[in-house]
């Protein structure tokens, strides 16, 4: 499957960089909003409480779509899979664009995060084509498009509506994911189901593995804690950014989303570490900065060099402990990679979609400080797990030393 241009993984190098691709531009559709919260709460007259919950809509839409959605990866072709989604996508995008009142635009961006699930049949596909001494740089490669498509959406979001217009975000957004459709319906090969058997008995076996997965499960917890940080900070931001001291509008807010694209470097140093079996190193450096970020937003209230310093942590923690978590779950079970990457990545936005409405709310009530506070106690009870989740480790490894990890799978 590789092309001419192979980088000793499986796969073409350019193919790489599309697949990269690909996932930046279908999960930052989940993030478009994030940025013009108030700006759409006047254009839709509703309070900011009530704004915030369009990102827990579209979230919780990608909860639906990883439950649903991506297990399909593991059971039919998945070249034709991802560009019919993209186009669904695409058509989602457009109504959205074209909304005339709130109920509409939210129902759309529901809609649209049922789709943007493509992204994670995308990446256990990059982890099954990729060679198996080079898995982790290709997944940190294709993770590294995930997520700086995540930072930048808030970016373009924020300088194409403050030129624009908000709703011209959302056409820009449709005819990419129509442009991206074509393209890897020609550069994609066909890739072949991995599982057998009926839809019904597929979901079921994802309740399976969390049932006997003991790392799934501990890596779930800890991806629903970093991803509820992540939701609470980039939620409250905004609403930070367009009042008092800061006064920002939206394309300075959605300029903020560029802080943390050095922090999404941390997916293909993690993915190399896991490669060389430093992935408990690797969780425990992550979750550790994760907790210190929380302390620099909270001086960001009054502080903008805080704030960013705070930014940047707070992805640099997220984006490493997300790839050590995918390194360690994908090692489990090789013929179930998609499955095993519905169980995680439902529970890292059932996180992301509550701490979302979370801190809408503990903003509105009691401001930014309230928010910090939240965040910070969310990375404390994750250091907390991983702690415990080590101790064991160690124990099990001084009673049987061959059960030990190798540094991917408890650690």
């Amino acid at each position: 499957m590789a092309s001419g241009n192979s980088d000793q993984s499986g796969l073409g190098r350019g193919l790489v960089l599309l697949l990269a691709l690909t996932c930046g531009a279908a999960v930052a559709n989940l993030y478009y909003a994030q940025p013009l919260l108030d700006t759409l709460a006047h254009d839709f007259d509703v309070s900011n409480a009530t704004a915030g919950l369009l990102v827990t809509v579209s979230q919780l839409g990608y909860v639906v779509g990883l439950a649903l959605l991506v297990p399909v990866g593991d059971l039919r072709e998945r070249r034709g899979l991802i560009t019919v989604a993209l186009v669904i996508t695409a058509l989602g995008l457009g109504v959205a664009a074209a909304a005339p009142g709130f109920l509409v635009f939210a129902a759309a961006l529901g809609a649209v995060g049922v789709t943007s699930t493509v992204a994670q049949v995308i990446v256990p596909m990059s982890s099954s084509l990729a060679a198996e001494h080079d898995r982790g740089r290709v997944v940190g490669i294709v993770m590294s498009g995930l997520l700086i498509g995540i930072l930048v959406a808030r970016t373009v979001s924020g300088l194409v509506a403050s030129a624009f217009g908000w709703r011209t975000v959302f056409v820009i957004g449709a005819v990419v994911m129509l442009v991206l459709a074509a393209t890897l319906r020609r550069a994609l090969p066909r890739v072949p189901p991995t599982a057998a058997g009926s839809y019904g008995s597929l979901l079921r076996s994802v309740a399976g593995l969390v049932r006997t997965e003991r790392v799934l499960r501990e890596r779930m917890a800890l991806g629903a804690l970093s991803f509820g940080c992540f939701s609470a900070l980039w939620t409250a931001l905004a609403f930070l950014l367009a009042g008092a001291p800061y006064h920002y509008g939206n394309a300075l807010i959605g300029l903020f989303g560029l802080v943390g694209v050095a922090g999404a470097t941390a997916a293909t140093v993690a993915g190399r570490l896991a490669d060389r079996g430093r992935g408990t190193q690797t969780t425990t450096a992550a979750i550790v900065v994760l907790l210190i970020s929380w302390a620099a937003l909270a001086a960001g209230k009054t502080s903008v060099v805080a704030l960013i310093v705070g930014i940047a942590l707070l992805d640099l923690g997220i984006e490493g402990l997300h790839i050590s978590n995918q390194s360690a779950i994908y090692t489990l079970r090789p013929d179930a990679r998609s499955r095993l990457n519905t169980a995680y990545m439902v529970s890292c936005f059932l996180g992301a979609s509550l701490f979302s409405a979370l801190a809408a709310a503990v903003f509105s009530s009691s401001g930014w400080i309230a928010v910090c506070v939240l965040g910070g106690a969310t990375a404390a009870i994750a250091l907390a797990i991983w702690v415990m989740i080590s101790i064991r480790y160690r124990a099990s490894a001084r009673r049987a030393p061959a059960l030990e990890p190798a540094g991917d799978g408890g650690g």
